[in-house]
Protein backbone atom coordinates (compact mmCIF):
# COMPACT_ATOMS: atom_id res chain seq x y z
CA UNK A 1 0.00 0.00 0.00
CA UNK A 2 1.30 3.51 -1.03
CA UNK A 3 1.65 5.81 2.11
CA UNK A 4 0.02 9.18 2.50
CA UNK A 5 3.25 10.75 2.79
CA UNK A 6 5.62 10.70 0.54
CA UNK A 7 9.62 9.25 1.22
CA UNK A 8 7.53 7.53 4.56
CA UNK A 9 6.52 3.94 4.85
CA UNK A 10 3.42 4.00 6.49
CA UNK A 11 1.98 1.34 9.60
CA UNK A 12 0.29 1.58 12.31
CA UNK A 13 -0.04 1.32 16.28
CA UNK A 14 -2.21 -0.06 18.77
CA UNK A 15 -2.41 0.48 22.57
CA UNK A 16 -5.41 0.22 24.88
CA UNK A 17 -7.88 -0.35 21.59
CA UNK A 18 -6.37 3.09 20.27
CA UNK A 19 -4.82 2.63 16.63
CA UNK A 20 -3.44 5.30 14.75
CA UNK A 21 -1.46 5.39 11.74
CA UNK A 22 2.37 5.86 11.76
CA UNK A 23 5.07 7.05 9.14
CA UNK A 24 8.24 6.16 9.44
CA UNK A 25 11.62 7.27 7.67
CA UNK A 26 15.67 6.61 8.38
CA UNK A 27 17.61 4.20 10.40
CA UNK A 28 19.06 4.59 13.61
CA UNK A 29 17.77 5.18 17.15
CA UNK A 30 13.98 5.88 17.07
CA UNK A 31 12.98 9.53 17.51
CA UNK A 32 8.92 9.55 18.29
CA UNK A 33 7.94 13.73 16.75
CA UNK A 34 4.51 14.81 17.34
CA UNK A 35 3.16 16.88 15.23
CA UNK A 36 2.18 20.51 15.91
CA UNK A 37 -1.44 22.06 14.84
CA UNK A 38 -2.76 21.35 12.28
CA UNK A 39 -0.81 18.30 11.13
CA UNK A 40 1.97 16.92 9.27
CA UNK A 41 2.06 19.80 6.94
CA UNK A 42 5.18 19.61 4.69
CA UNK A 43 7.33 21.72 6.94
CA UNK A 44 7.20 18.94 9.86
CA UNK A 45 7.23 16.41 7.04
CA UNK A 46 10.79 18.11 6.21
CA UNK A 47 11.86 18.65 9.82
CA UNK A 48 11.51 15.24 10.31
CA UNK A 49 13.53 14.43 6.93
CA UNK A 50 16.16 16.44 8.69
CA UNK A 51 16.32 14.56 11.57
CA UNK A 52 16.18 10.72 10.32
CA UNK A 53 19.08 12.47 7.52
CA UNK A 54 21.06 12.92 10.52
CA UNK A 55 20.82 9.01 11.32
CA UNK A 56 17.50 8.49 13.49
CA UNK A 57 14.52 6.79 12.95
CA UNK A 58 11.64 8.76 12.97
CA UNK A 59 8.25 8.10 13.89
CA UNK A 60 5.86 10.54 12.88
CA UNK A 61 2.27 9.07 14.85
CA UNK A 62 -0.62 10.93 12.78
CA UNK A 63 -2.87 12.67 15.69
CA UNK A 64 -4.91 15.34 13.58
CA UNK A 65 -5.38 16.77 10.63
CA UNK A 66 -4.92 15.21 6.76
CA UNK A 67 -1.06 14.16 6.77
CA UNK A 68 0.74 16.36 3.61
CA UNK A 69 -1.54 19.16 4.05
CA UNK A 70 -0.20 22.62 3.69
CA UNK A 71 -1.10 25.40 6.51
CA UNK A 72 -3.21 27.66 6.05
CA UNK A 73 -5.14 29.65 8.62
CA UNK A 74 -8.61 28.12 7.96
CA UNK A 75 -7.26 24.61 8.40
CA UNK A 76 -5.33 25.35 12.13
CA UNK A 77 -8.40 26.86 13.26
CA UNK A 78 -10.27 23.73 12.11
CA UNK A 79 -8.01 21.19 13.97
CA UNK A 80 -7.52 23.98 16.94
CA UNK A 81 -11.69 23.34 17.15
CA UNK A 82 -11.10 19.56 17.18
CA UNK A 83 -8.52 19.03 19.61
CA UNK A 84 -10.82 21.59 21.90
CA UNK A 85 -13.44 19.12 21.97
CA UNK A 86 -11.41 15.63 21.73
CA UNK A 87 -11.36 13.28 24.95
CA UNK A 88 -7.51 12.66 24.40
CA UNK A 89 -6.46 16.36 24.32
CA UNK A 90 -7.24 18.31 28.05
CA UNK A 91 -6.25 21.42 26.30
CA UNK A 92 -6.36 23.38 30.11
CA UNK A 93 -5.18 20.88 32.11
CA UNK A 94 -2.31 22.64 34.26
CA UNK A 95 -1.61 20.13 36.39
CA UNK A 96 -2.32 16.89 34.30
CA UNK A 97 -1.69 15.13 31.30
CA UNK A 98 -3.51 14.76 27.92
CA UNK A 99 -5.13 11.03 28.03
CA UNK A 100 -3.04 11.13 24.37
CA UNK A 101 0.42 10.73 26.01
CA UNK A 102 -0.56 7.12 27.61
CA UNK A 103 -0.59 6.15 23.99
CA UNK A 104 2.45 7.90 22.99
CA UNK A 105 4.47 6.33 26.08
CA UNK A 106 3.07 2.67 24.73
CA UNK A 107 4.90 3.58 21.38
CA UNK A 108 8.07 4.92 22.37
CA UNK A 109 8.15 1.85 24.29
CA UNK A 110 7.53 -0.21 21.20
CA UNK A 111 10.36 1.84 19.75
CA UNK A 112 12.55 1.19 22.10
CA UNK A 113 11.77 -2.89 21.97
CA UNK A 114 12.71 -3.18 18.32
CA UNK A 115 15.63 -0.46 17.90
CA UNK A 116 17.26 -1.00 21.31
CA UNK A 117 20.11 1.61 22.19
CA UNK A 118 20.81 3.73 24.58
CA UNK A 119 17.06 5.00 24.19
CA UNK A 120 14.38 6.89 22.80
CA UNK A 121 14.25 10.97 21.64
CA UNK A 122 10.51 12.30 21.59
CA UNK A 123 10.00 15.84 20.14
CA UNK A 124 6.76 17.83 21.18
CA UNK A 125 5.67 21.08 19.24
CA UNK A 126 3.26 23.22 19.98
CA UNK A 127 -0.25 21.66 21.47
CA UNK A 128 2.13 17.95 21.58
CA UNK A 129 5.19 20.28 23.13
CA UNK A 130 5.07 19.58 26.73
CA UNK A 131 3.89 15.63 25.82
CA UNK A 132 7.36 15.11 25.68
CA UNK A 133 8.07 15.81 29.36
CA UNK A 134 5.09 13.21 30.02
CA UNK A 135 6.56 10.66 27.96
CA UNK A 136 10.22 11.25 29.52
CA UNK A 137 8.36 9.48 32.59
CA UNK A 138 9.23 6.57 30.69
CA UNK A 139 13.19 5.12 31.38
CA UNK A 140 13.51 4.72 27.86
CA UNK A 141 12.54 8.72 26.64
CA UNK A 142 16.51 10.06 26.87
CA UNK A 143 15.90 13.04 24.50
CA UNK A 144 12.98 15.21 25.22
CA UNK A 145 12.35 18.16 23.11
CA UNK A 146 9.95 20.48 23.99
CA UNK A 147 9.32 23.01 20.75
CA UNK A 148 7.09 26.08 21.77
CA UNK A 149 5.22 23.79 24.36
CA UNK A 150 1.80 25.88 23.95
CA UNK A 151 -0.59 23.90 26.53
CA UNK A 152 -2.33 24.19 28.87
CA UNK A 153 -4.26 26.89 26.60
CA UNK A 154 -2.26 30.38 28.54
CA UNK A 155 -5.31 31.79 30.29
CA UNK A 156 -4.87 33.21 33.74
CA UNK A 157 -1.57 33.04 36.08
CA UNK A 158 -1.34 29.89 36.89
CA UNK A 159 -2.09 27.95 33.17
CA UNK A 160 0.51 30.64 31.95
CA UNK A 161 3.28 29.05 34.07
CA UNK A 162 1.48 25.77 33.67
CA UNK A 163 3.70 22.36 32.38
CA UNK A 164 0.59 19.91 31.62
CA UNK A 165 1.96 17.36 33.94
CA UNK A 166 0.64 15.47 36.94
CA UNK A 167 2.35 16.14 40.41
CA UNK A 168 3.40 12.70 40.17
CA UNK A 169 4.63 12.97 36.92
CA UNK A 170 6.37 15.57 37.64
CA UNK A 171 8.64 14.31 40.66
CA UNK A 172 9.77 11.76 38.30
CA UNK A 173 10.64 14.00 35.74
CA UNK A 174 12.59 15.99 38.61
CA UNK A 175 14.67 12.72 39.47
CA UNK A 176 15.30 11.94 35.98
CA UNK A 177 16.56 15.49 35.26
CA UNK A 178 18.44 15.22 38.65
CA UNK A 179 20.32 12.16 37.09
CA UNK A 180 21.26 13.58 34.16
CA UNK A 181 18.36 13.77 31.54
CA UNK A 182 18.35 17.09 30.19
CA UNK A 183 15.24 18.67 28.70
CA UNK A 184 15.97 20.99 25.80
CA UNK A 185 13.41 23.85 25.04
CA UNK A 186 12.73 26.19 22.19
CA UNK A 187 10.23 29.12 22.21
CA UNK A 188 10.34 32.77 20.77
CA UNK A 189 10.50 35.30 23.39
CA UNK A 190 7.23 36.95 22.21
CA UNK A 191 5.23 34.03 21.65
CA UNK A 192 1.92 34.63 23.39
CA UNK A 193 1.31 30.90 22.90
CA UNK A 194 4.33 29.85 24.91
CA UNK A 195 4.66 32.68 27.64
CA UNK A 196 7.97 33.44 29.25
CA UNK A 197 6.70 31.74 32.41
CA UNK A 198 6.47 28.34 30.86
CA UNK A 199 10.20 28.29 30.66
CA UNK A 200 10.62 30.30 33.86
CA UNK A 201 8.40 27.28 35.68
CA UNK A 202 10.67 24.65 34.12
CA UNK A 203 13.95 26.12 34.95
CA UNK A 204 12.24 26.34 38.92
CA UNK A 205 11.54 22.92 38.82
CA UNK A 206 14.41 21.23 36.55
CA UNK A 207 17.59 23.61 37.27
CA UNK A 208 20.24 22.31 35.54
CA UNK A 209 18.37 19.81 33.92
CA UNK A 210 16.31 22.34 31.67
CA UNK A 211 17.95 23.84 28.55
CA UNK A 212 15.96 26.69 27.51
CA UNK A 213 16.50 28.55 23.92
CA UNK A 214 14.78 31.41 24.17
CA UNK A 215 15.40 33.43 20.22
CA UNK A 216 14.35 37.23 20.36
CA UNK A 217 11.35 38.58 18.75
CA UNK A 218 10.35 42.00 19.96
CA UNK A 219 9.93 44.28 17.80
CA UNK A 220 13.06 45.68 16.31
CA UNK A 221 15.17 42.50 16.77
CA UNK A 222 18.28 42.32 14.78
CA UNK A 223 17.16 39.03 12.26
CA UNK A 224 13.89 40.97 11.94
CA UNK A 225 11.48 37.84 12.88
CA UNK A 226 7.94 38.68 12.96
CA UNK A 227 6.37 38.97 16.52
CA UNK A 228 4.04 36.48 16.74
CA UNK A 229 6.50 33.79 15.11
CA UNK A 230 5.55 30.39 16.84
CA UNK A 231 7.54 26.93 15.26
CA UNK A 232 10.83 27.31 15.68
CA UNK A 233 12.25 24.18 13.65
CA UNK A 234 9.36 24.42 11.15
CA UNK A 235 7.40 27.35 9.95
CA UNK A 236 8.93 30.15 11.01
CA UNK A 237 12.79 28.35 10.78
CA UNK A 238 15.20 30.24 8.64
CA UNK A 239 17.37 27.99 6.99
CA UNK A 240 20.31 29.91 7.20
CA UNK A 241 23.84 29.54 8.73
CA UNK A 242 23.99 32.56 11.38
CA UNK A 243 20.22 32.78 11.88
CA UNK A 244 18.78 31.95 15.63
CA UNK A 245 16.29 29.42 14.29
CA UNK A 246 18.58 27.38 12.15
CA UNK A 247 20.70 27.78 15.40
CA UNK A 248 17.94 26.02 17.08
CA UNK A 249 17.73 23.14 14.74
CA UNK A 250 21.45 22.42 14.55
CA UNK A 251 21.35 22.35 18.88
CA UNK A 252 17.93 19.93 18.42
CA UNK A 253 20.07 17.90 16.43
CA UNK A 254 23.28 18.04 18.24
CA UNK A 255 21.10 17.00 21.27
CA UNK A 256 19.49 13.62 19.99
CA UNK A 257 23.25 12.65 18.85
CA UNK A 258 24.80 13.67 22.25
CA UNK A 259 21.65 11.57 24.22
CA UNK A 260 20.74 8.67 21.35
CA UNK A 261 23.91 8.01 19.72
Amino acid sequence: MASALEGFTESSFTHEAATRTIFRRGSGPGVVIMTEIPGITPAVKAFAERVAAEGFTVFLPHLFGRPGQPLSLGYALAQIGRVCISREFTVLASRGSSPITAYLRALCRSVHAELGGKGVGAIGMCMTGNFALSLMVDPVVMAPVLSQPSLPFPIGKQRRAGLHLSDADLAVVKQRAAAGVTVLGLRFTHDPTCPGERFAALRAELGAGFEGIEIDSSPGNPHKIKRLAHSVVTNDLVDEAGHPTHTALLRVLAFLRERLQ
